[in-house]
């Protein structure tokens, strides 16, 4: 059975999970709970919300600001206030409800559909969307429906559809223009010319059309290679259960790295083109990037990660040095 919602007098449905209230007006996205009120930059929140969805919650915790978010439980999900800020938890302030994931993403999907407006797109740079402010006007279903890009295949190989070309609609990003793709060449041996193939990465990363959304271009048993490009800032805080290891391809990237228990700042690391660098799973991870650029990230979605960190069996770095 549908759910009723209360429409406000902007024109928007105000939504509940569990003992969360969802509201928004034309600036910004309020958050309820027995225990008060959160406020968002709705812009912001929808950024964030886009991601956690399209992640299916992502490997650990995605914070949408330093007091709400989510921690990904594999199958439920905790949404919470102030579970990675310590000013709340030392003075017992937080609050953490449990949900399916499925019923989760279920209202979150709906917030999405509802509060984003027509010419709005949380997955696109600022410059390459309009504004997410106002009263409500309109939808973007274009826009939020998008499928995270996993390839079945190396990209472009036979029997795998993500290749990105012209062909496909996917042209290339205003801040690539100057690239000239490679001209490749691929000889295989008689017999094998449906196992090898080869195709330009930049040429492919240049045409993405999101940002901050890695793609899954490769995969090797638990091993993931995402590729994805990032302008302007992460709209979430990434609090790792897991190493994940980061190549910048192009550009830079600052990286503001913060406890992942108190919040507090630990450090910024600056990646620039050909630098590698891991994030440990015990800290929360956000970069900028003044220019769009190109990162590959590492991703291994080995399901026993987690427990294997959080127990001290794995340490939380891969290396000391």
């Amino acid at each position: 059975m549908a759910q009723a919602h209360e429409v406000n007098e902007q024109g928007y449905k105000i939504f509940k999970l569990g003992d969360f209230t969802f509201r928004r007006d034309e600036y910004f996205a309020h958050i309820g709970w027995p225990g008060g009120v959160h406020s968002i930059s709705v812009e912001n929140f929808l950024r964030a919300l886009m991601r956690d969805v399209a992640w299916g919650f992502f490997y650990g915790t995605v914070s949408f600001d330093a007091v709400f978010g989510t921690t990904n439980h594999y199958g439920t999900v905790e949404v919470f206030v102030g579970l990675r800020n310590e000013a709340y938890w030392r003075n017992n302030k937080h609050f953490v409800q449990t949900f399916d994931s499925n019923q989760t993403t279920g209202i979150f999907k709906a917030i999405l559909e509802d509060w984003t407006n027509e010419g709005f797109d949380p997955f696109a740079a600022p410059e390459e969307t309009r504004i997410a402010f106002g009263p409500k006007h309109g939808s973007n279903r274009a826009a939020i429906e998008r499928m995270r890009v996993t390839a079945k295949r190396m990209v472009g190989a036979d029997g795998d559809a993500t290749l990105r070309n012209d062909a496909n609609g996917y042209k290339v990003n205003r801040q690539f223009a100057g690239y000239q793709p490679e001209k490749l060449e691929v000889h295989p041996e008689p017999g094998f010319e449906n196992e090898v193939h080869a195709f330009d990465f930049f040429d492919y990363l240049m045409r993405s059309d999101v940002t901050w959304n890695p793609s899954v271009v490769s995969a090797v048993k638990h091993n993931l290679i995402c590729a994805t490009t990032e302008e302007y800032m992460l709209p979430v805080i990434h609090g790792n259960d897991r190493v994940e290891w980061f190549l910048q391809l192009s550009d830079q990237i600052d990286w503001l790295v913060y406890d992942g228990k108190t919040g507090k700042p630990r450090a910024r690391v600056v990646a620039k083109a050909g630098d590698i660098c891991a994030m440990p799973a015990d800290i929360q991870h956000q970069g900028i990037s003044p220019k769009r650029s190109m990162l590959l990230v590492w991703e291994n979605g080995d399901s026993a990660l987690p427990d294997l960190y959080a127990s001290g069996k794995l340490k939380p770095y891969p290396v000391e040095f």
